[in-house]
């Protein structure tokens, strides 16, 4: 399947969501936002896969994805942590992938010590607005970091395909950069400016990744 067959649709309905976001329109929301989360998990099965393992655990990973996009589109606090958990799974399951398909060396401990750097420098800066979900944030702070730290991992296998690895790693710092203005939305300062930066990070990173199923 050409890719441009799912990146053009996936642009429209982008720029669609951003639309309805900016009006609050929540059936419009939902309606865009799971036709083109369906177009990632799409993308992952739109061709041949050189490692099966990988691709099963990839397309496992963005299958919950999309279901945490669902679960996000409501304000509410249970659907919140619902949605959370879905991404929390999703995370677990994209660092299996990474894991599987490298073992871990000088990069894993040098991405390790850069993302928990990070993700503690933004814990410390977001736990004021947190109150009780203080214990949920820091538990997908630690989850995602391993996830960056498997693509990292991955990124420096030199055996494999260039290409799978960088679109594994971009992908990931992707996710993971989209993941402060989510953040930022619920729990310090809600606006549109984090929707508009956060979802075109989000929806790219999950397209990179699926993709990256195609070459390795």
């Amino acid at each position: 399947m050409p890719i441009a067959v799912l990146l053009l649709p996936a642009a429209v309905l982008l720029v669609s969501l951003l639309h309805f976001r900016k009006r609050e329109s929540l059936r419009g929301v939902l309606l865009t936002k799971s036709a083109l989360s369906a177009l990632f998990v799409l993308a992952a099965l739109a061709g041949p896969h050189g490692n099966p393992r990988y691709f099963a655990l990839v397309l496992a990973g963005l299958l919950f994805c999309m279901a945490g996009d669902v679960f996000l589109v409501s304000a509410s606090r249970r659907l919140f942590l619902a949605g959370l958990f879905a991404f929390l799974t999703g995370h677990v399951l994209y660092s299996a992938a990474f894991f599987t398909m490298a073992s871990p060396g000088p990069v894993t401990g040098v991405a390790a010590a850069v993302c928990l750097l990070s993700g503690g420098a933004f814990f410390l800066w977001i736990r004021p607005y947190l109150g009780k979900m203080a214990l949920p944030v820091a538990a997908y702070i630690a989850v995602i970091t391993v996830m960056v730290t498997g693509a990292a991992t991955l990124a420096g296998e030199r055996g494999l395909p260039v290409g799978g690895r960088v679109l594994a790693l971009a992908g990931a710092l992707l996710f993971y950069l989209s993941d402060v203005f989510v953040a930022r939305q619920r729990f310090v300062k809600p606006e549109f400016l984090n929707r508009l930066i956060g979802l075109p990070l989000y929806y790219t990173g999950q397209f990179l990744i699926a993709f990256s199923t195609l070459l390795l």
